[in-house]
Parts: structure tokens; C-alpha cells; sequence
């Protein structure tokens, strides 16, 4: 079922997006080498714990996850792209690191991700090819976002994040994309990461979504880790993930999880 909200409970729902943000926030900075992906989950963590917030994670068990997830980010490193399960890792110069996490605070639900190239990868030319693909995520991510408005429809927006990626030559996977956000973390409708204009749920004012462009370098296809949850690419390029959660108004959409 897709639910709109009124501008009260949109202003209810800033503070667990200002909450996200920060968590993304304080785990980029954290995420150097020589620190150990359950360092990152743990420090995550800690905010939940001292915030009062909830996790969307550990508890978690979708039919395409193995067992409940058992961490409260997801935390994915070059060929993983979604759902990184945390584990006993030790990131190194010229990883590249997707964040990302979701959290319900005061009754309400904010989910957003970013990636980052950890630290300088001595090999120039990755660092610049993985520099590039984040950029890629997030300028779909911000054109998505321009066209989030009344009149529109969730195809607008799943056609801008596809016409990007195109641009740029690379392809897309429609398994995963952005979804509805409230007092839960999946909701209706899905977005998806490429579409037809015109096509899809009409967006309204009250509407509250996540918009989520990932991709990978040379491949659109991926495959379940052993550990149950982490998404890789089939031909081990690396991947990169833009997210935010925003709210369509009258006007200009709110960025829920805006981190500047």
C-alpha cells in the first residue's frame, strides 16, 4: 500500500534522516586502512545505542537474505555493491567502500548509502575509474532527486537515473532499487534504477521514497556471497551506491538525509 504524509509527520520524520546522515557520516570518516568492517558496524552501533534509535537491519530476514542480517550497516567493499555483510575484514589503500544504513528513530525511517574510495589506491588508474563510477551514482542520484516533484511519476525518475547511467556506458540492474519509506524501511512503491516516463505511481505531495542508483563497472549482473547477504558483481568489478531519502512537497523535494 502507498501512503502519503502530511507535512507534520514530514517534519516528524527529519530527525531520523538528520540521524542516518550523521551515522554515514562518522562511519566515512572512520573507514581508513587498517580499520576492520565490524569496527564500522560497531561504531554504528554505538550511535543507535546512544541516539535510542532502532536498527533496520539486524533483525532483517527478506526471502533473498540467508538468516537475519545480524549487523546494522551494510558495508561493501569493491565487488560487493549491496548488502555487505559486515565481517572480519581490514580495509586497505584504494578499497572502494560502500555505506550503507538505515535506522528508525521517534517512531520513523530513513535510509540512505554513499561510497568512497578509502584512502589513495596506488594504482592512479583504479582510483580514477572508481572516483568516476561514484560520481556517476551521484549525479543520477541528484538528477532523480530534480525531478522528484508534483505532476511528475516514479518513472521520471527511474528513466533520469537509467539515461545517466547509459551515458556513461554502463548498464543496469533492475533487481534492486529505491522503495518507500516510513514507519518501516521497505515500502511502496519501487523505484527503479531505469524506466519509462510517464510511466508508474504518480508522485504526490506526502510521498516519502528512497532513491538508490548503484552500478558496476562492466556488468549489470550479480550473485549472492557465501555468507547469505552480500551482492557481487559476476566478473568481480567493483560497484559503487548513492542514496537518500526524500520527500515529495508542493514545491522542491526535502532531502531527509541530506549530510552537508
Amino acid at each position: 500500500m502507498i501512503e502519503r504524509r502530511s507535512p507534520r509527520e514530514i517534519e516528524q520524520m527529519r530527525p531520523a534522516g538528520r540521524f542516518v546522515a550523521d551515522v554515514l557520516l562518522a562511519c566515512r570518516e572512520a573507514a581508513k586502512p587498517g580499520v576492520n568492517l565490524l569496527e564500522i558496524d560497531e561504531l554504528a552501533h554505538s550511535m543507535i545505542r546512544k541516539a535510542g534509535a532502532v536498527s533496520c537491519y539486524i533483525d532483517y530476514h527478506p526471502s533473498f537474505g540467508a538468516m537475519p542480517f545480524g549487523k546494522v550497516i551494510c558495508t561493501s567493499v569493491n565487488d560487493a555493491v549491496l548488502h555487505g555483510l559486515p565481517f572480519d575484514y581490514t580495509l586497505k589503500k584504494g578499497d572502494l567502500l560502500s555505506l550503507d544504513f538505515a535506522a528508525q528513530l521517534n517512531g520513523w525511517v530513513s535510509d540512505s548509502a554513499l561510497s568512497i574510495v578509502v584512502g589513495k589506491n596506488p594504482d592512479a588508474a583504479q582510483q580514477t575509474e572508481d572516483e568516476k563510477l561514484i560520481k556517476v551514482t551521484e549525479e543520477a542520484l541528484a538528477a532523480a532527486i530534480e525531478v522528484a516533484k508534483p505532476g511528475g511519476r516514479v518513472g521520471d525518475i527511474s528513466y533520469t537515473i537509467g539515461q545517466i547511467a547509459r551515458s556513461y556506458g554502463l548498464t543496469i540492474n533492475m533487481d534492486f532499487g529505491g522503495h518507500g519509506v516510513g514507519r518501516t524501511m521497505h515500502g511502496d512503491p519501487h523505484v527503479a534504477n531505469d524506466g519509462k516516463k510517464r510511466r508508474g505511481v504518480p508522485l504526490k505531495p506526502g510521498l516519502v521514497i528512497a532513491i538508490e542508483p548503484w552500478f558496476l563497472h562492466t556488468t549489470d549482473e550479480i550473485f549472492t556471497d557465501d555468507d547469505g547477504w552480500t551482492l557481487r558483481s559476476i566478473d568481480g568489478s567493483r560497484g559503487a551506491h548513492s542514496e537518500h531519502t526524500i520527500a515529495i512537497t508542493a514545491g522542491e523535494p526535502i532531502v531527509l538525509t541530506a549530510r552537508d
